[in-house]
């Protein structure tokens, strides 16, 4: 009987377009080849696969997700296994927290990281004692990718985002060059000032010598 790594491996290979794989490659700047499969269908076939071959249990569909992703040698099959995390038996479980970190730190590349913030985001809702220290860890990383993770895992939250966790993230990473971080910060702000447009603009012209040009736009663009 197969199994869900198979099974999705072989409907990624089935719907692949390999006209459109190198234009996805150049545009990852991606060493891993891609099959060819944008990412709504990469998802849809996640889905469907876990509904004909349903994981047991939190640990089943983790065990699965970090086969997908350590064994890929396509890019689809890695972003198949974030989907995999986006499965209802594992929103907002702690079980998963270890292999996001996974996902980020050897994904290491804004496509892979930004998709598992979400992911981090409901956990630290749901279980804010146990996520909050992991972030904070983040914050104090030499990991690029961790640190900027830190900072926009709370883009879904809303009104209940944890202003004192993102003001550590973002105060943290303020000098740093890295484009990415920059790019990150600003993100962060702009999307919490749909929410409270005034503590932005407070927070940004309190640290106006401090925040790039870059975030400051960003954080700024519609205000």
């Amino acid at each position: 009987m197969d199994d869900l790594v198979t099974v999705v491996r072989r409907e990624l290979h089935e719907h692949a377009d390999p006209a459109l794989a190198p234009g996805q490659q150049a545009y990852m700047k991606s060493a891993m080849p891609f099959l060819g499969v944008r990412v709504p269908e990469v998802r849809r076939l996640t889905k469907s696969a876990a509904r004909s071959i349903p994981p047991a249990d939190v640990g089943d569909l983790e065990r699965s997700a970090r086969r997908l992703w350590d064994e890929a040698t396509f890019r689809e099959e890695r972003y198949a296994a974030t989907a995999l995390t986006g499965l209802r038996l594992a929103v907002g479980s702690l079980d998963v927290m270890d292999l996001l970190e996974h996902m980020a730190v050897t994904g290491a590349w804004w496509d892979h990281v930004d998709e598992v913030a979400h992911r981090v985001g409901t956990v630290l809702a749901v279980h804010p004692d146990e996520v909050e220290p992991v972030v904070r860890r983040w914050i104090a990383s030499d990991d690029l990718w961790l640190r900027r993770l830190s900072i926009i895992c709370q883009l879904d939250r809303k009104a209940d985002t944890d202003l004192v966790l993102l003001t550590a993230a973002i105060d943290a990473a303020s000098d740093s060059p890295e484009f990415f971080l920059r790019k990150a910060i600003g993100w962060a702000l702009r999307q919490h000032s749909k929410i409270d447009p005034d503590w932005v603009r407070d927070f940004v012209a309190e640290r106006e010598q401090v925040l790039s040009g870059l975030s400051r736009r960003e954080a700024l663009k519609h205000l």
